[in-house]
């Protein structure tokens, strides 16, 4: 029993010399520091390219589901710097984009191609494009929305069931 009180005091002792010495992490902190960030921050978001679009939303108005939708997103640069795109994901794997690989120059455009297969994507659409770029802001959002009609074809199994099935179903119920 000497020894936990013994053993307890000791780790009391020992927290509170350690926490004695602690400091407020702000008054840690260089302002000049901070200022310094601050300017290097904002020179480089001035060196940056920026970029524009044509349209950064299409409507693809109403298609047929197993249609493929295609667009083209014209891309310019409108910045000081080559804008590079470093890489473009659609929101799912019916959502493809073909990027320019190559830099685009100061007041240059280029085209950013998408497709989007309807195959199994009934009624209203909403998918994205993300363009992964050298601009301060680093990501841009591209999107298409519109309607898809369902082709028709129903998936339900049920479906295939024939009317002596069902009968069959009923007359289980009913017993």
């Amino acid at each position: 029993m000497k020894k936990l009180i013994v053993l307890i005091a000791f780790f009391t002792s020992a927290t509170l010399l350690v926490s004695c010495g602690e400091t407020n992490a702000k008054s840690k902190v260089n302002k000049s520091n901070l200022e310094t960030a601050a300017k290097r921050d904002v020179e480089i978001s001035e060196g940056a390219p920026t970029i524009s679009f044509d349209k950064s939303v299409y409507d693809f108005g109403t298609v047929k589901e197993g249609d493929i939708v295609e667009t083209a997103f014209k891309v310019t640069n409108t910045g000081k710097t080559d804008l590079v795109i470093t890489n473009a994901q659609g929101s799912c794997g019916c959502t493809v984009p073909v990027w320019p690989k190559k830099p685009i120059k100061p007041g240059q455009s280029a085209d950013v191609q998408v497709k989007f297969n309807t195959s199994g994507k009934p009624n209203k659409q909403a998918k994205t494009v993300t363009l992964y770029t050298n601009t301060a802001v680093g990501r841009e959002v591209l999107k298409l929305t519109g309607m898809v009609t369902p082709s028709g074809k129903k998936l339900n199994v049920n479906n295939k069931i024939d009317a002596n099935h069902i009968q069959k179903l009923d007359s289980k119920k009913n017993n």
